[in-house]
């Protein structure tokens, strides 16, 4: 990476003095990211397996659909509420036992999916697993910009949240030999939950190497004779000096996560649609129904079968454009730090967030037919993924730059989080109505404009240091 001037007018590259104990605090906090991310994604890996199997129906029923935005629906909340409630739990008890906590709730409700019998089931495992993939996030982000010096945070952050691409990556690895494997049979989707176990284990590691950091043991010590320092106070976030920051800070977060649930992950389909596509013609079924009613029966019967018969492949094409989606938002992530070093925070999140609306047209009205050539699919999502991934970098650079100590995990993760209960709320809607992915990308494209309005309200902190 380029030595990029830093924003607080320090000469040093950001890079310049980082001790053997910051990089090993990014590494801890990245990997809990990144198994969180893994937790999260390896349903949408498996959302065409998992529902159509303890449904009893084909992948392409309608109630498919509306399972999976519930399942979509109920991770949020969990999330909103963990993220919050982590928070708070880590600007009064400390970080790194805060992490220990989370890792394990998502670990061990994630590999307990791997034994339900409904749809249901599954519905309610996912509020559980997603409690701790909120408050993880919360823990981490506020850690890292607290070890980090001013030059260095935000592409530290950056790095942090751009690790998350792992995590996905694993998810879509896990989709294409695991879940996809048919010598596992239909009940490969199990064994993809069961892996959620294993971040476990890096529970030990964190409570082994991490000590708090020094800001929040000083916010601490004042909180015990001052109580107007009280750490991880929720009302302070909706008051004055704080609420500005938070209003902005809640609204960025549900445009970004509203928009990665029901935009960025059906990049996946890009390839999906084409693969599938290919099965249909190879055994000569119509790409599209009959207007006859009694024909259409026999039609869905047939398309049915034919997918069937090319599982795999179609499997390992949705697992592709998972991955080139993915990769161009890593490259996004990591570089959002360093843009914004250079432009300020403000005019990257418009930046990003002005290239992803036209991103979204391009590739969802444009592009993904059938007559379009693969290589054009190829070339798109990366660059699609980097705007509609990339700019969720700026909630680790920036949430924590808005909050004094005793407040940054609590309004990191209440900001963050609460972004969920909008996405919730969507996705809620969502699957009450009969639509496609591709439809419903388009519709909620525009919020990527709204993000633009937003940050013109928002309050530059380039070159500042972390209030305490």
């Amino acid at each position: 990476m380029a030595d990029l001037t830093p924003d607080s007018g320090d000469r040093q590259p950001w890079y310049a003095g980082i001790t053997g104990y910051q990089w090993l605090v990014l590494i801890i906090a990245s990997l809990g990211w990144v198994f969180d991310v893994f937790e999260g994604q390896v349903f949408v890996a498996s959302m065409r397996d998992a529902m159509p199997s303890l449904l009893g129906v084909p992948a392409d029923h309608p109630n498919v659909s509306q399972w999976n935005d519930w399942a979509f629906g109920s991770f949020l909340l969990g999330g909103a509420l963990g993220g919050v409630l982590f928070g708070v739990v880590a600007d009064r008890i400390g970080r790194s036992k805060t992490m220990v906590l989370t890792i394990l709730f998502y670990s061990l409700f994630t590999c307990v999916t791997a034994l339900a019998q409904t749809a249901w089931q599954i519905v309610l495992l996912r509020f559980f697993v997603a409690m701790g993939v909120g408050g993880e996030w919360a823990v981490a982000s506020a850690m890292v910009a607290e070890v980090m010096p001013t030059r260095s945070r935000p592409v530290m952050s950056s790095i942090f949240h751009g690790s998350s691409v792992f995590g996905t990556l694993m998810a879509a690895a896990v989709g294409a030999t695991v879940i996809g494997n048919e010598a596992l049979g239909e009940n490969a989707w199990r064994w993809g939950f069961a892996i959620g176990a294993a971040p476990a284990l890096l529970t030990v590691w964190v409570r082994w190497k991490l000590r708090e950091p020094e800001e929040w043991i000083r916010a601490r010590d004042r909180a015990r004779t001052d109580k107007e320092a009280r750490t991880g106070r929720l009302t302070d976030l909706l008051r004055p000096p704080h609420l500005r920051n938070t209003l902005v800070g809640v609204t960025l977060a549900s445009i970004g996560l509203v928009t990665f649930w029901g935009v960025h992950i059906y990049g996946k389909n890009a390839l999906l649609r084409q693969a599938q596509n290919r099965a249909l013609q190879e055994e000569n079924v119509p790409l599209a129904a009959p207007t006859d009613p009694d024909a259409k029966n026999t039609y869905k019967e047939r398309r049915s079968e034919a997918l069937a018969k090319h599982r795999s492949s179609i499997k390992q094409a949705e697992m592709l454009s998972m991955t080139l989606n993915t990769l161009g938002g890593g490259l996004g992530l990591i570089l959002f730090g360093p843009i914004a070093m250079r432009w300020g925070r403000r005019m990257t999140f418009i930046f990003y967030h002005a290239v992803a609306f036209l991103m979204v047209l391009i590739l969802f009205r444009w592009l993904m037919v059938p007559e379009t050539p693969t290589w054009q699919l190829a070339v798109a999502l990366p660059v699609f993924g980097f705007f509609t991934l990339g700019m969720h970098a700026g909630y680790a650079v920036y949430f924590p730059e808005l909050y004094p100590t005793r407040l940054r995990s609590t309004g990191s993760g209440f900001c963050f989080n609460m972004g969920r209960l909008a996405t919730a709320a969507a996705f809620v809607g969502f699957g009450m109505v009969a639509i496609t992915d591709e439809r419903k990308a388009v519709l909620l494209a525009p919020l990527y404009l709204a993000g633009v309005a937003v940050v013109l309200l928002a309050r530059e902190t380039s070159g500042q240091d972390l209030p305490e």
